[in-house]
């Protein structure tokens, strides 16, 4: 089975502009939206956007197709500590083509390893990206 997955390389000037986002200074939430070029099969930037909030960034995913975000979250924990995590989320909508599905699958760990991240989520629907999703999801890790 792993044989027929299509492993995606990273756009170089992708690779460049997660390096960037990964050590930016800036303290609002943050967003960089990826999609598959399945011409090329290689991960590209799609969107990008700053001060973002988690139910703003939902209504920039397509409900059928799958993406990759990359979201700096100002997050405020239960001890008022506030850090700002790199979220890795893989929007993988029920519903999308069969073909689609698999390319973002076999993409997603090298993405992960490439953008050194180590909150990784997925979500089925658009829907379910909410702060309250975001919040419970990241209170896992301390």
């Amino acid at each position: 089975m792993s044989d027929s997955l299509v492993v995606c390389e990273v756009d170089p000037e992708l690779k460049e502009k997660l390096r960037k986002f990964r050590f930016r200074k800036e303290t609002d939430n943050a967003a960089i939206i990826m999609k598959v070029d399945k011409d090329r099969q290689m991960v590209v930037l799609e969107e990008e956007f700053q001060n973002i909030s988690p139910e703003e960034l939902k209504m920039e995913l397509p409900e059928r197709q799958p993406r990759f975000v990359v979201y700096s979250y100002k997050y405020v924990h239960t001890d008022g500590r506030v850090s700002y995590p790199l979220c890795f989320i893989f929007s993988s909508p029920v519903g999308c083509k069969p073909e689609q599905q698999m390319m973002y699958a076999g993409s997603k760990n090298r993405l992960v390893q490439t953008a050194e991240l180590t909150k990784v989520f997925e979500i089925r629907t658009t829907d379910d990206l909410t702060e309250a999703w975001l919040q419970e999801k990241l209170s896992f890790f301390r």
